[in-house]
């Protein structure tokens, strides 16, 4: 008999995604070039906009620890709109469902079931997705279930990314899943420094929208 598991309990570490769908971290320093190398410059408009986004974060954490909703709407979701995803060719779908078929070959197989808070698609292709969590619980923490929502991209010929926040910190994941599955990750940018890191999130995120729509 089939079983259903939803992804959140069935992945929790990396080793779980990594022996669940026989992927691997590569190896290859120049497999995610996307979030460092050709990235676009912003104007001046943009980067008071980022400000803004920055103050307002950092106004409504100064409370405390903040909820996923929170943290999408005051840093998510600002960010994809200023980046260009909630415009042509992209499309956005929140609380995306997604299930993958595990050894269905087998009939004690089994099946994850998740939901991606916000999913942008372009041509039926799944190009990032957004993975929030509390502020509480740390950002690497939530990479294994972002992983396991992408190997669902039903485009196997095309790398997949994805950003996953828990507003005070953001992380980029590139995966691919033509010939070998192989993933790699950025470096981790937080928006509480005086220097506002969330010029170079807009610069990666801009640049991973021209990658994929010349793709």
């Amino acid at each position: 008999m089939v079983q259903k598991t939803a992804i959140t309990d069935a992945i929790k570490t990396l080793a779980d995604v990594e022996s669940r769908f026989s992927l691997r971290q590569t190896e290859d320093e120049g497999f995610f070039r996307e979030w460092y190398e050709g990235l676009p410059e912003i104007s001046q408009g943009e980067r008071e906009a980022l400000d803004l986004i920055r103050r307002r974060y950092l106004y409504h954490l100064a409370d405390g620890s903040l909820t996923e909703g929170t943290v999408t709407l005051l840093m998510g979701a600002p960010l994809l709109e200023r980046a260009g995803f909630y415009d042509p060719p992209f499309k956005i779908r929140g609380e995306a469902s997604v299930e993958m078929v595990l050894d269905e070959d087998n009939e004690d197989g089994e099946i994850l079931r998740g939901r991606i808070d916000v999913l942008v698609v372009q041509n039926q292709f799944w190009v990032t997705l957004l993975e929030s969590k509390r502020t509480t619980i740390s950002v690497m923490s939530a990479v294994p279930q972002t992983l396991a929502y992408m190997m669902a991209n039903p485009r196997r010929d095309k790398p997949g990314f994805g950003m996953v926040t828990n507003g005070n910190e953001i992380i980029f994941v590139k995966l691919s899943q033509s010939g070998r599955i192989e993933y790699d990750v950025s470096d981790i940018f937080s928006p509480i420094p005086l220097r506002n890191r969330l010029y170079d999130v807009l610069r990666i995120l801009k640049r991973i929208g021209q990658v994929v729509t010349e793709g």
